[in-house]
């Protein structure tokens, strides 16, 4: 079991996700920027694998608009020689990386040009990871999108677009449940027509559910993976009980999620916790792992 962070390091003092306005953009200003990216990004795997932290979500804003139209710089071959040796560094130490676009990318769209630029949203993430020659492990994580006012339609939309597109973008992608519209057994009966992984978000399925428990949904969630996908996903978190339902916690909620372990006991599975305290709250919860570990082996040795 992995347990990682999305995106951002609260304290290493640089961001892997630097940007600057489209009104702002020249290849000078792209360079510089990817460059700063790149360099924090390694700085944050070096922080973790210290911290023995073998799971990230790398931002999708490490290439700032690179799948805009005005982007026509060749950026992929100007950084290919770094971004391959993050991924060697990332599996030299077999480390888990994913990736989640941000939530405008929505293939079940009604409108044809929201579809267009989200599969070009979807190839520059491809990209990234195909340049560090990562494996289909590496995945890029999306949601079934809207509803549109007709479900069953948005779903056949969204099933055959995925249908549609290239192989090497299908291989990446894995959907997962939300908190107010695709419940687990939605994304279920997707991944029936088009064996697209499943990864569970916690606290999503506390939102929206169908009377499942952790265990039933995460064991449902895990039987849609394959070994070319890698050890099942899981996104977790509970709620922030200051704001609206659905919103991340800021720290991690250790008796919960002690009582999360203990419940999905026995189901592999590497575990990214969506909680605003980032690194924090990931070692705070290996800890817990470490302690949990040693006292099975305490026990054994009896």
């Amino acid at each position: 079991m992995k347990i990682g962070y999305p995106c951002i390091h609260t304290e290493i003092g640089c961001k892997a996700s630097s940007g600057f306005r489209l009104a702002s953009y020249s290849k000078d200003r792209l360079i510089e920027t990817v460059q700063r990216n790149l360099d924090c990004l390694e700085k944050i795997l070096l922080f973790n694998l210290k911290h023995k932290i073998f799971f990230f979500r790398i931002s999708s804003d490490l290439v700032p608009f690179a799948s805009h139209p005005i982007c026509t710089y060749d950026w992929q071959a100007h950084f290919s020689k770094q971004l391959k040796n993050i991924g060697n560094f990332i599996k030299k130490h077999d480390m888990r990386i994913s990736m989640h676009p941000d939530q405008f990318v929505l293939i079940n769209a009604k409108d044809k040009r929201i579809v267009k630029n989200s599969i070009r949203e979807l190839a520059y993430h491809c990209q990234v990871l195909d340049l560090m020659m990562l494996d289909e492990t590496a995945k890029i994580q999306i949601h079934v999108g809207g509803l549109y006012g007709d479900k069953v339609a948005s779903v056949d939309r969204f099933i055959r677009v995925y249908k549609a597109l290239p192989l090497d973008m299908k291989k990446r992608l894995a959907i997962e449940n939300d908190d107010y519209k695709y419940s687990v057994q939605d994304c279920i009966d997707i991944h029936k027509k088009i064996n697209v992984p499943v990864i569970f978000d916690s606290l999503h399925h506390d939102c929206l559910n169908n009377g499942e428990s952790y265990r039933e949904a995460l064991k449902i969630c895990s039987k849609t993976w394959t070994k070319k996908d890698g050890i099942p996903i899981i996104d977790y978190s509970t709620q922030d009980k200051t704001k609206r339902k659905g919103a991340h916690t800021l720290s991690i909620d250790i008796r919960h999620f002690k009582a999360f372990i203990k419940e999905i006991k026995g189901i592999d599975c590497d575990i990214m916790l969506e909680i605003k305290d980032k690194q924090k709250s990931a070692s705070r919860a290996l800890e817990v792992l470490r302690v949990k570990d040693k006292i099975r082996r305490l026990l054994v040795e009896r």
